[in-house]
């Protein structure tokens, strides 16, 4: 049974703050795989124009080329009619069925939880793991006590997992990294080249020569 932990997100484009998540909880749950899911439009960011999940992908794929442990998967770019996490989480049990799967998610996903559709399924299907950074209060009282049966706050332990048949939610501050696509977008706009320091260099090259956010 190997252990595999999907990222799901627009990564537009991929920064430091994203790699520093896959390397930190890689390395806490003792990860056999990390993938990272670009989505084709995140349902929930309808209203925006997303950067081609073409570009976004292949900026994923250059940042873990040389990374064994890491992959980056198609699942929502080849199925953009299905967008949803509930969809691509089932999937992800039918074709990995004999091995321990986690869902990555940041705090602020965590609190908006109960406006994903089929929320409380999506937190039945796989294991979930939470990363905020330090100081960042993770509330619980949003989810049903069923649910905050099955959390296990790793902040304060140095167990990475828990020991039992049911879907886990991890809440962990694994990561103290803050920063924003939205910014690193904005000052390539602007033509501040400040946004390089954010970014890994295989990206900057990427977004330069192609003018991506131009």
């Amino acid at each position: 049974m190997k252990r595999i932990a999907f990222y799901g997100g627009s990564f537009d484009p991929v920064h430091n703050g994203h790699m520093a998540v896959a390397y930190a909880v890689t390395e806490h749950f003792e990860l056999d795989r990390f993938v990272f899911i670009p989505a084709f439009h995140a349902p929930h960011k309808i209203r925006l124009k997303p950067t081609s999940a073409y570009d976004r992908f292949a900026m994923l794929c250059l940042v873990t080329q040389n990374e064994p442990r890491m992959d980056v998967s198609r699942i929502e770019i080849e199925l953009p009619e299905k967008p949803f996490s509930v969809e691509t989480l089932s999937r992800l049990n039918e074709m990995f069925p004999d091995d321990k799967l986690f869902f990555v998610m940041g705090a602020d996903s965590w609190m908006d939880i109960r406006t994903w559709r089929e929320w409380e399924t999506v937190l039945k299907l796989v294991n979930h793991i939470v990363v905020t950074r330090p100081g960042i209060q993770i509330e619980t009282s949003h989810v049903s006590d069923e649910i905050r049966s099955r959390i296990v706050d790793i902040r304060s332990s140095e167990a990475g997992d828990a020991q039992s048949d049911a879907k886990h939610i991890y809440l962990g501050d694994l990561v103290n990294v803050d920063i924003s696509a939205t910014e690193i977008r904005k000052k390539v706009r602007l033509r501040d080249p400040s946004w390089k320091r954010d970014v890994p260099p295989e990206v900057a090259i990427y977004i330069e020569k192609y003018q991506i956010y131009n």
